[in-house]
């Protein structure tokens, strides 16, 4: 008996050696989320036919994530379950629950950094890059991140390559459908902020590698598709101003040369700015170019892998889903929308939007439509909160052409989320 307490002490001062050496470096924590939201949908996502009833159902994302961190090392893990209430059966032997992010963070001194895994890739204000949170799944990646920041300046390099299976042979040919929706991605992004003026600026560089092979024999081909542009900040004395210009040039998965272009500007302002705003009043405009099919390049913009339903819409009517076959006529998005901060628990927007085609389609004028989105929060207690939304649509002609469904069709969405997210755990030793 007392060989083995020796054996086990034996084992375990290395680690206590290591523990009086690092005075409480390492930290621990765990959490979990439970998202359920009910959707009443009467034409959100797609504008509806007369006579076509409404639906309604309850989804649900359940979250447990783990995090190691000391100062050269931190790593996560978090699985989770998404679907809707009743899908599954009550006795279940196949189970959807996944691993939607698990990642480790390398720190090499000096600011530089390597990160590599299943990760979020978050950049800006999310519309090229985004984590897509509204969706009950999120939105992740497969990457090394390779990166370097210091209080002023970051620069991230990100590579990725994906493939459908481990193969012996055969080449590299790639099934984006039900996978990752590229080949192969190559972006740099530089971010520098300023200690003496109050604007911030980004630039970035994305090369997507896109499978336009033969599907039938195997026959591997990548085109690429560059996106490049900046986003500018300007944020001082209540004032919130920000702005963005991306440019797409190569060649997308249909094998056409793309030459198109995105601008967004919004102008925010919260009074009274010296103390915790009350109002905030906002004014913003998008513009995403569109194809006519009168020239021999592709010109609508591909707003690739960003969160779209905090830009257009909140029935994501553009972008978060699909024209409809053969229409590409692009967006021109105007909005006007005020927040209110009614407590330090409540607080609730208004948006209206203008929406219209960026290119003239024969015989249609350019409106869409006007939408109206309205929301209110209430942090009901630490690590709880509680949101609702309700959205008009009323579409024109035109919608009925691009999108489907009928104009004369009265279109609304409401829904009801609780979103419950406590850290459970944190040790430090």
């Amino acid at each position: 008996m007392k060989t083995t307490y020796w054996a086990m002490l034996l084992m375990l001062l290395p680690s206590m050696a290591y523990t009086q050496t690092t005075e409480k470096e390492n930290e621990f924590t765990m959490s979990i989320q439970i998202r359920p939201r009910a959707e009443y949908r009467n034409g959100a996502l797609m504008p509806r036919n007369e006579g076509e009833e409404p639906a309604g159902f309850i989804n649900n994302r359940a979250r447990l994530s783990m995090e190691y961190k000391r100062s050269d090392l931190q790593m996560k893990i978090s699985a989770q379950h998404v679907g809707v209430w009743g899908q599954d059966p009550q006795i279940d032997k196949n189970g959807r629950f996944i691993m939607n992010e698990a990642w480790a963070k390398l720190n090499f001194g000096k600011n530089f950094f390597a990160q590599l895994g299943r990760q979020t890739l978050s950049y800006d204000d999310e519309r090229i890059l985004g984590g897509l949170d509204w969706n009950v799944a999120g939105r992740y990646h497969d990457a090394l991140k390779l990166g370097y920041a210091d209080p002023n300046n970051q620069l991230h390099l990100i590579l990725a390559f994906n493939q459908n299976d481990e193969t012996k042979i055969g080449g590299t040919y790639y099934v984006q459908a039900g996978a990752q929706p590229y080949k192969n991605m190559q972006t740099l992004w530089y971010h520098y902020k300023s200690d003496y003026t109050p604007f911030d600026a980004s630039l970035l560089f994305m090369n997507l590698g896109l499978e336009t092979g033969d599907a039938a024999t195997k026959e591997s081909h990548t085109r690429y598709l560059q996106t490049m542009g900046t986003y500018i900040t300007y944020r001082e004395n209540g004032w919130n101003v920000d702005g963005a210009f991306y440019y797409q040039t190569g060649k997308n998965q249909n094998v056409q040369k793309v030459s198109a272009f995105m601008a967004s500007l919004q102008v925010a302002y919260a009074f009274p700015y010296n103390l915790k705003p009350t109002w905030i009043v906002v004014a913003s405009a998008d513009y995403l170019s569109g194809n006519s099919g009168d020239s021999d390049k592709y010109k609508a913009f591909n707003v690739l892998y960003g969160t779209h339903h905090k830009f257009y819409g909140a029935m994501d009517y553009f972008y978060a889903s699909d024209f409809k076959p053969g229409y590409a006529p692009g967006l021109f998005d105007k909005r006007l929308g005020l927040r209110f901060r009614a407590s330090d628990k409540v607080d609730m927007d208004l948006n209206y939007h203008h929406f219209s085609t960026a290119v003239k389609l024969p015989g249609l004028k350019k409106a869409l439509g006007s939408e109206v989105d309205y929301q209110i929060n209430w942090s009901v207690m630490k690590d709880v909160k509680l949101s609702a939304g309700y959205s008009i649509m009323r579409g024109t002609e035109t919608m009925d052409v691009v999108k489907g469904g009928n104009h004369k069709s009265w279109q609304d969405w409401g829904w009801v989320s609780v979103n419950i997210n406590p850290r459970v755990l944190f040790v430090k030793w």
